[in-house]
């Protein structure tokens, strides 16, 4: 297919994997204040935990829509998928949020490995998003005039 009419697609793309990236960083740092509240025995602000739901939602549904958009530029494209490690970097990047996404839903206080599975995916998905990061750069070039 020709650039032009995939332009919107990247688009897109771009937008979502920067507002992947800020939601990331928002759920750090409101998921640091809750462990710290958590570990100093202070009550923890129903709000933030809200907040931190609500955007843990919207880094789900963007890197699910990465992941729609990926396949479909890709096959778009060059009419098949699997040309660079960006692939296995987005999908490995996609397994990582749906097992934090799946241990948040069972944090409590019957299950205190959730937690711990929890806070290392998402220490995981950090350097899956530097991966995606870079295998992304390279095929951005490709495209590029």
């Amino acid at each position: 297919m020709d650039l032009p009419s995939f332009l919107w697609l990247w688009r897109i793309a771009a937008w979502s994997m920067g507002l992947s990236l800020v939601a990331y960083v928002l759920l750090a740092l409101i998921g640091i204040r809750m462990l710290r509240a958590r570990t100093l025995w202070q009550r923890e602000s129903s709000w933030l935990r809200s907040l931190h739901y609500k955007i843990g939602i919207c880094l789900v549904s963007l890197v699910l829509l990465l992941l729609l958009i990926g396949i479909v530029g890709t096959y778009g494209h060059f009419g098949s998928l699997g040309h660079s490690q960006h692939l296995w970097a987005g999908l490995t990047t996609v397994m990582l949020v749906l097992l934090s996404v799946g241990s948040a839903t069972q944090i409590g206080v019957g299950h205190p490995w959730a937690r711990h599975i929890h806070i290392g995916a998402n220490i995981a998905i950090f350097f899956a998003f530097a991966w995606v990061s870079i295998t992304g750069w390279s095929v951005v070039q490709k495209y590029l005039p």
